[in-house]
């Protein structure tokens, strides 16, 4: 679980990106794609908070 959050950080900062045209044209197809994200990347980043939260809650050691 602590993986899929790290994942989802890493696209909700690739969204960011996209949506402040940083990236060029992958930004380009990727806000054609995820409009929402692209308007909202916190919309993941709450995603990601939630997942390390669930994962570390739920880890066995």
């Amino acid at each position: 679980m602590l993986f899929v959050a790290g994942a989802l950080a890493v696209l909700s900062a690739l969204f960011y990106a996209a949506g402040n045209n940083d990236i060029g044209s992958l930004g380009t197809t990727m806000c054609q794609y995820g409009d929402t994200f692209c308007d909202h990347p916190s919309y993941v980043f709450v995603g990601a908070v939630l997942a390390a939260l669930w994962g570390t809650f739920v880890s066995i050691r």
